[in-house]
């Protein structure tokens, strides 16, 4: 077999020849008893151990397990960047590696990768708006998707053109870093935080806050698994935050048991729809300020207890299965170093409701005189012209904001009343809508094998010719949630 050695071949030979070495030393006559092996340090020591205690109980680690011990993801950055200059894409566990850093290979769907994005609470700014617009028309195919953790994807991006792209996000002061792979996935909350005239509490600044913890701290990516939170303010637009591993749920307590009455978030834990879970209710309850430690502490149980030898039972909930809430919270209690406050569910006075609409059409905002304008996207698909004219709009009717939902849709807030009639007509000059449809308003479709390896069907076609055919056909009253999805990972 001719050519040289690939990365991962010759970091395989590295260790076999030191663990030879190793062994002879101590086979070799009079020698002493060979050296344990050190105990892992450093910000990847928690994931190292949980892979090495796997492997002490005889269980065999899977694939991208022990790719992931060869090389993190996130030291791959300057040979990823060695294969955009030489226009390659990569191959073997480089695919899983390159996640990391937020570039998805897509083949055989696409022979390209797919860029998703982070921007916690799915608030972006109109210029960072009209950035990604930039970038998506020279470096990929002309459009953006809308994803369901409200969030952006580029798609179509040549191999040359990854790194670049990462770059220019970086100079409009986003990243994509962590936003695959086994991590923590987009952080997502109340599309309306800060306008919603319901609300409980503006999260901007808790997912904020998460947000850049995660960015800046290492441990936090040697999950074995993806992992979602999301935090809801009680608004009219809900986060859909018990479908997430954590979901924050603003609530408000009652005086009498226990705790300083007013707003809290109560805990909630191992939403995977895909494996048809919602996330359960522990019954904690903690200050908003709080979230961060909270969630940290969780994550770093899971990354201790996480199923590293099956990846289809790898998430959260299965620790929770197998273990029950309380061992796990009581885990949870022992990384924190301090006991959970809980309340029972008489504690907490009932939640405002959701409005099913509130994410198209016209609505009142809590600043007197000012909507928000819930424009729709047929299956999450945007252009490249439209989010140019969707910024300019932001920027000239509006306050300046692009807020993305979890319904593959974006809202336009700020907007006068005076203005909201001008607002419609452009907003349907460049080829959408922001007249509320019952049918649309509980259309979803994931990406499909149009652009996904794992799909099996194309869920975007799919879901345009439903409401194609239902559209003329059927009134509906409320909203039908109609989620086409490609394969049984149900994202």
């Amino acid at each position: 077999m001719g050519g040289d050695f690939t990365i991962d071949q010759k970091r395989y030979l590295e260790g076999f020849v030191s663990g030879a070495q190793v062994a002879r030393v101590a086979r070799a006559p009079g020698s002493s008893p060979a050296t344990p092996a050190a105990e892992p340090t450093g910000p990847d020591a928690a994931s190292h151990t949980a892979m090495a205690r796997t492997e002490a109980e005889g269980r065999k680690l899977t694939p991208e397990e022990k790719a992931k011990r060869e090389e993190m993801g996130l030291d791959s950055y300057a040979r990823m960047k060695d294969a955009a200059q030489a226009g390659e894409f990569p191959k073997g566990p480089d695919i899983l590696r390159w996640k990391y850093n937020g570039l998805f290979y897509v083949a055989p769907a696409q022979d390209s990768f797919m860029c998703r994005m982070r921007m916690p609470n799915g608030i972006l700014t109109h210029w960072q708006f009209r950035g990604i617009a930039d970038i998506a028309r020279d470096h990929g195919g002309g459009y953006c998707d809308v994803t369901t953790r409200a969030n952006l994807q580029i798609r179509e991006i040549p191999a040359a053109d990854g790194v670049i792209l990462l770059e220019k996000l970086v100079d409009l002061g986003l990243t994509a870093k962590g936003a695959g792979g086994d991590n923590i996935r987009n952080v997502t909350g109340t599309p309306t935080a800060g306008i919603d005239p319901q609300e409980l509490l503006d999260t901007r600044p808790y997912a904020r806050e998460w947000h850049h913890y995660i960015l800046n701290t290492r441990a936090m990516y040697g999950l074995p698994r993806k992992f979602n939170v999301a935090f809801d303010g009680a608004g009219r637009i809900g986060a859909l935050e018990d479908t997430n591993d954590i979901g924050f749920q603003a609530v408000e307590v009652r005086a009498g048991f226990g705790a300083e009455p007013g707003v809290w978030f109560r805990l909630a834990l191992g939403g995977i729809t895909g494996h048809k879970d919602f996330a359960r209710d522990t019954g904690v309850i903690l200050e908003p300020k709080d979230a961060t430690r909270v969630a940290d502490a969780i994550v770093r149980v899971f990354i201790d207890s996480g199923d590293r030898t099956d990846r289809k039972k790898a998430r959260l909930k299965y620790v929770l299965d197998a273990w029950g809430f309380e061992k796990f919270l009581a885990a949870v209690e022992e990384k924190l170093g301090q006991k959970l406050l809980r309340l029972p569910a008489e504690a907490v006075l009932p939640r405002p409701q959701a409005d099913r609409m509130a994410h198209l059409g016209v609505h009142p905002q809590k600043q007197a005189g000012l909507n928000w304008i819930g424009i729709g996207l047929p299956v999450g698909r945007i252009s490249v012209a439209q989010m140019h004219a969707l910024a300019d709009l932001a920027v000239r009717l509006g306050d300046g904001d692009i807020r993305l939902t979890v319904w593959q849709n974006l809202l336009l807030s700020g907007i006068p009343d005076a203005r909201v009639d001008e607002a419609k007509a452009a907003i349907a000059d460049i080829g959408l809508t922001a007249e509320a449809s019952a049918l649309q308003a509980g259309i979803v479709a994931c990406t499909g094998s149009k652009g996904c390896r794992f799909a099996a069907a194309d869920t975007k076609g799919t879901a345009l010719a439903i409401g194609a055919h239902c559209g003329p056909r059927v009134a509906l009253a409320e909203p039908v949630n109609i989620h086409v999805t490609g394969c049984h990972n149900s994202c």
